[in-house]
């Protein structure tokens, strides 16, 4: 099984190479803001690359319905960013091939990635949004090729199709799904089709056995744990992310009964991307060698009422729960387990993407948007690192020589937050600082959290400092979006990771 999974595996790595090499945009070719999985014929994961979490979990949410909602043929590329019918955010955008093996659906081919400019009105495409319609323009699952041929009127409804710059990335994804989609069929007929339906059987199967094995480490009982995001940027304050963890012979239930309901703000999320957040945690807790497959989670049960912030209705506006409320799911799933697993479980990281979104619309516009790294939680035995992007996020901060190179701005610093993780016998890590001065006037958006709630230590340990963000030094909001003028300067500060242990 080993073996079948590395290759699986192994595939999905070299349709990540390829996109990122041939895409166009920073964001998708130097930050590495996507990501590429595989399969079944039902839509069940089959393997995925060690990209980002959020992504990958929505995916492998999401593919069974995706799978089973029409007949594919070969040569099929669907296209979707709807949030309430496969997708996470408008900007991550997905494509998905049906792979065909002597006439056979055999599995899938998809990758996503994340598009700075969707239409939305703000650059960016991340605006301070209340209705989903403010986001940019939603993509229903649609057929970019039918057949192998191109569907010309869905390629000019796609934002940019080429027009705005992005074809480029588009034809990155979609020579990154035919490499998926080439490199899996011969895999089938190298084995032949039936003994490969058996081989993925197999690997479901012992997915299972040894991912229940591993969650069986968590004592029979009831866990809770609740924090809050600060603000949806639309009056809300203090929104409560509830849950109580179930554990017993017949695997894990996850209840996030007790959650604000939905917002006016875009802090909601999809179920999908609570699902994809509830098992990257329960993922960390497996061992290595557990495949990374359908199987890996029949163990696990998810309760999310409908309507709450975990399980928005449409059309809610959602930009900002897939990047800061997956996160702090993350954070209270963590804290539910440091009670029934003491030891195992680390104190809270930085808690939030901070993300920003800056540009100028217009002929000669542009658009630029990151996500910001910060401090990681300490644990038993081992400080937190500081300056990294963590749990939900894997990308990269954009480098500064590109970003000078490609945008009006210039890096005034860029250093780790000296002092910003919190004490204790083992310290968080540092966020960072980082300072942009505009060299040309602009619209700002920022969309960050854990600026009035610190990053929770554990086990006696201390918080992490909340993290700011200034404008010319004056303090701005969590959520913003305003105009900048040329000569301004932005600096945002990061939060830093909780201590573990008492001093």
């Amino acid at each position: 099984m080993g073996l079948f999974a590395s290759r699986v595996a192994a595939i999905c790595e070299e349709m990540g190479a390829l996109l990122g090499r041939v895409a166009l945009s920073p964001n998708i070719r130097d930050r590495k803001d996507y990501s590429c999985a595989l399969f079944d014929r039902h839509g069940g994961l089959l393997g995925q690359a060690t990209h980002i979490p959020v992504h990958l979990g929505s995916m492998a949410q999401a593919m069974t319905a995706l799978a089973a909602s029409r007949t594919w043929s070969d040569g099929d590329v669907l296209v979707l960013n709807d949030p309430f019918n496969g997708g996470t955010h408008l900007p991550d955008i997905t494509l998905v091939a049906p792979v065909f093996a002597d006439d056979e659906l055999c599995g899938f081919s998809a990758n996503r990635a994340h598009h700075a400019d969707i239409g939305a009105d703000a650059p960016g495409s991340m605006p301070v949004s209340t209705r989903l319609e403010e986001e940019g323009v939603l993509i229903p699952p649609s057929l970019l090729f039918r057949a192998g041929e191109r569907q010309a009127a869905t390629w000019r409804a796609l934002p940019g199709g080429g027009a705005r710059g992005a074809g480029g990335d588009f034809d990155a994804q979609l020579g990154a799904c035919q490499l998926g989609v080439g490199r899996l069929r011969a895999l089938v007929m190298e084995a032949g089709l039936a003994a490969f339906q058996a081989r993925v059987d197999a690997l479901n199967d012992y997915a299972e056995r040894v991912a229940r094995a591993a969650l069986a480490d968590i004592p029979a009982g009831e866990y809770t744990f609740s924090d809050v995001l600060d603000d949806d940027g639309a009056g809300t304050r203090a929104i409560t992310i509830a849950v109580r963890i179930r554990a017993g012979e017949g695997g894990v239930e996850v209840d996030f009964d007790g959650t604000s309901a939905q917002v006016s703000g875009n802090l909601n999320c999809p179920l999908a991307v609570t699902a994809a957040a509830v098992v990257y945690v329960l993922r960390c807790l497996m061992p290595a060698q557990v495949p990374s497959c359908a199987g890996a989670f029949r163990a696990v049960r998810l309760v999310a009422p409908e309507g709450s912030v975990v399980n928005a209705r449409a059309p809610a506006a959602v930009a900002a729960g897939n990047v800061e409320t997956s996160t702090r799911i993350v954070d209270v799933v963590c804290g539910a387990l440091a009670q029934a697993l003491p030891g195992r479980i680390p104190a809270a990281s930085q808690g939030s993407m901070n993300n920003l979104a800056m540009g100028r619309a217009g002929a000669d516009g542009w658009d630029y948007y990151e996500t910001l790294a910060g401090g990681h939680g300490a644990g038993p035995g081992w400080d937190g690192l500081s300056a990294r992007h963590s749990h939900m996020t894997n990308t990269l901060n954009t480098p500064v020589e590109v970003l000078e190179r490609h945008y009006p701005l210039r890096v005034r610093r860029y250093a780790q937050r000296q002092g910003s993780g919190g004490g204790g016998q083992w310290h968080g890590g540092d966020g960072l600082v980082r300072e942009y001065e505009f060299l040309d006037d602009a619209q700002l958006s920022i969309i960050s959290e854990r600026r009035l709630h610190a990053p929770w230590g554990l086990a006696g340990g201390q918080p992490g400092q909340p993290g700011e963000n200034r404008l010319d030094g004056e303090q701005l909001p969590g959520k913003t979006s305003r105009g900048v003028r040329r000569g301004q300067v932005l600096t945002v500060c990061t939060p830093g990771g909780g201590g573990y242990g008492p001093e």
